[in-house]
């Protein structure tokens, strides 16, 4: 039938068959109300296909036929995230609900209302609509930047591809993608039938999906997605729960459970309510999220470093069981921390069975009077990782003897340390301990530092043991004849480990810093060293009053840095990574417009404005040197005020005189 029909009368069927498609999805998927048969349903699918494949020119990424997936393997593309995708700050208690409602009221100078959601245990998501059309799909990642898994996430039929409805030109919205209990159930059935490894639980089955390389095989899996955060810059409501509203118009799947509430009464009443009838869901939920609903308001509360101030998660109380506590081991961490952890007569706990638990440090050892065979109750912290909580003293043998924490490293019988003010006990020899070393080459080229592509713990472990490699440096001088000797190494990933190598020699200053290992030194604090101390070599010279000098970095920080480059080893390691050559000085980049007329000024931004965005306005202060902070005080040099200021932060500018500017008056600033 098809040779005889013109383009345009193709065309025109093809958009009616995407346009019935797509409502019977949304019929059976969001409305579960279908009007005709699968077989029905079936047959509809086949012509769209049919005419796709022989009219290509029609092809549309957001065709219904792209949810079948493909079987084409593709790498995942790193996408830097527009919003950052900050992780929530945890309350375990009524009393931290109720401070955090406290909090809100006292900052925002304001009584909003907030919304209760159901946290959902799966694996976070990030999408990006164009003019009504499904055009970007990225995980949550470190939080700065995700995974584009967009070819995996059109195969799940509750995310809609194309909306209906007065939606904006172009927004974000963000939501959690889950596998459901009888997916799970189901999927690992099948895999025990196949002599497959099982999933340890549905959230773990989820993420593992998403990120497969294989979409045919997601679009099998089932997945689910619910969605709870709309961004953008053109939204039509102040509202968060509004906004949700019209997101369910617009086609998404929103939580039917989620709930306005005045005030932190009628949000405990909302917690309690879950906290029992959660077992009935059928997905997995660990909590609950309680956001201010004023988009206003959370504007004007802005964030922490790591979080917003306007949102916390409720975590419900951790299901607890009793099991026998057969041996405890200690383990030497990256640091040198030494880490006990008990073996334990295998328990089920929260979908999972549990057969170890950490026991933090020697404190907790002691504080838990653990002896041998001891009947031990288990909960999992935060319902993720499992912990001994106590112990059943009527069922002790009296004859047990009492745990104690080791004094010399299990590993290389160094004599342990534990500094004034910590916990943990320390194996002090970095540079000849074995997990300590082998920790150190694992972490210097993890994804977030060098990111050398083929390298894992596995490999990094045989070549130690092949004494090809005792610190970072040993990997550059790596030839392919020595990779291809080692167990389940071919061609093929020596070349992926070698390329790898050479590609992390582009890697900036700030994460070689973080990759060196130093203690303290996370990506944070490696980025700013790295924007205030310029290079290496001057790091190496720099005392404790430069050091403190800079933003954030304290004493303790310091005296770490100055305690690394004074032993002679890691001067050695320094010159051989010079040799490399590996990027140990900050390149200078000046970007077009930018200048130093705000160096040493500090800003608050409050409102909405004509000519910027609030993160527009943001990245041109730091163009000309300025820093933002997200609340006044009396170091504050100006609060910018656009239309819809917050109350309070005007209230407070007035209190400590901090000189409040208009758009245009910043602009003149810079001018």
């Amino acid at each position: 039938m098809y040779p005889s029909m013109l383009p345009e009368e193709v065309k025109k069927r093809i958009v009616k068959l995407r346009q019935d498609i797509e409502q019977h999805n949304i019929n059976y998927y969001k409305l579960n109300q279908p009007v005709i048969s699968d077989f029905e349903f079936d047959m509809l699918m086949g012509d769209l296909l049919a005419l796709e494949s022989k009219f290509p020119q029609f092809a549309d990424p957001n065709s219904p036929t792209q949810r079948v997936g493909s079987d084409i393997s593709r790498e995942f593309q790193q996408v830097v995230h527009q919003y950052p995708m900050l992780s929530l700050s945890n309350s375990y208690s009524d009393t931290e609900v109720s401070e955090f409602v406290q909090r809100v009221e006292k900052f925002s100078g304001e009584t909003p209302d907030y919304v209760c959601e159901l946290k959902l245990d799966g694996t976070s998501i990030s999408l990006t609509y164009q003019d009504g059309e499904l055009l970007r799909a990225v995980t949550r990642g470190d939080g700065e930047k995700g995974d584009d898994v967009t070819a995996n996430v059109r195969t799940i039929r509750t995310i809609p591809l194309k909306l209906h409805g007065n939606y904006p030109a172009q927004f974000e919205i963000r939501g959690e993608i889950v596998m459901p209990f009888a997916v799970f159930d189901a999927l690992n059935r099948e895999r025990a039938e196949q002599g497959e490894q099982l999933f340890a639980n549905p959230r773990n089955a989820a993420s593992g999906t998403l990120k497969m390389q294989n979409s045919s095989i997601v679009a099998s899996r089932k997945l689910d997605a619910y969605f709870y955060y709309i961004l953008g810059e053109n939204l039509q409501e102040d509202g968060h729960f509004e906004l949700l509203q019209q997101a369910s118009d617009w086609g998404f799947q929103i939580s039917a459970h989620a709930q306005k509430c005045r005030d932190a009464a009628e949000i405990l009443r909302y917690l309690s309510v879950w906290d029992k009838k959660r077992d009935e869901l059928p997905f997995a939920t660990d909590g609950v999220v309680i956001k201010v609903n004023s988009k206003r308001v959370q504007e004007e509360l802005g964030y922490t470093a790591k979080s917003p101030r306007w949102a916390i998660a409720y975590k419900f109380k951790a299901e607890r069981v009793a099991t026998k506590l057969l041996s405890v081991d200690f383990q030497v961490g990256r640091t040198g921390a030494v880490t006990p952890v008990a073996n334990l007569e295998p328990v089920q706990l929260g979908g999972t069975v549990v057969k170890r638990a950490s026991l933090h440090n020697a404190d907790v050892i002691e504080s838990l009077d653990l002896h041998a065979n001891d009947i031990v109750f288990v909960e999992k912290g935060g319902e993720i990782i499992p912990k001994i909580v106590g112990v059943d003293t009527l069922l002790r043998d009296p004859a047990s003897a009492s745990v104690q924490f080791i004094h010399d490293c299990p590993e290389c019988g160094t004599p342990l340390v534990r500094e004034e003010g910590e916990a943990a006990w320390y194996c002090p020899n970095e540079d000849g301990c074995p997990p300590l070393i082998k920790g150190k080459i694992e972490h210097f080229i993890s994804r977030k530092a060098m990111n050398v592509d083929g390298l894992g713990s596995e490999t990094i472990d045989l070549l130690y043991q092949q004494g090809l490699v005792r610190n970072v440096a040993d990997l550059y001088d790596l030839k392919k004849e020595q990779l291809v000797t080692l167990d389940r190494m071919g061609d093929k990933s020596a070349d992926r480990i070698l390329d790898g190598l050479k590609a992390s020699t582009e890697i900036p200053f700030e994460r070689v810093l973080f990759a060196l290992g130093i203690r303290y030194v996370g990506e944070t604090v490696a980025k700013k060293l790295a924007r205030s101390i310029k290079s290496i070599d001057l790091l190496k010279q720099a005392d404790l009053t430069t050091l403190t000098s800079v933003d954030e970095i304290g004493v303790k920080i310091a005296e770490s840095i100055i305690d690394w480059f004074s032993k002679e080893q890691h001067l050695q390691l320094v010159e051989r990574l010079k040799i490399v050559p590996l990027k140990l000085e900050s390149e200078i980049i000046q970007l077009e417009g930018s200048s130093e007329k705000l160096i040493g000024l500090s800003f608050v931004i409050s409102g909405t404005f004509k000519n910027y965005s609030r993160d527009e306005l943001k990245a041109d202060i730091e163009l000309h040197g300025g820093k933002n902070v997200s609340s006044i005080s009396a170091k504050t040099s100006y609060l910018i005020a656009g239309e819809n200021i917050g109350p309070s932060k005007l209230e407070k500018a007035t209190q400590l005189k901090i000189p409040v500017i208009s758009e245009e008056s910043y602009r003149s600033l810079t001018d």
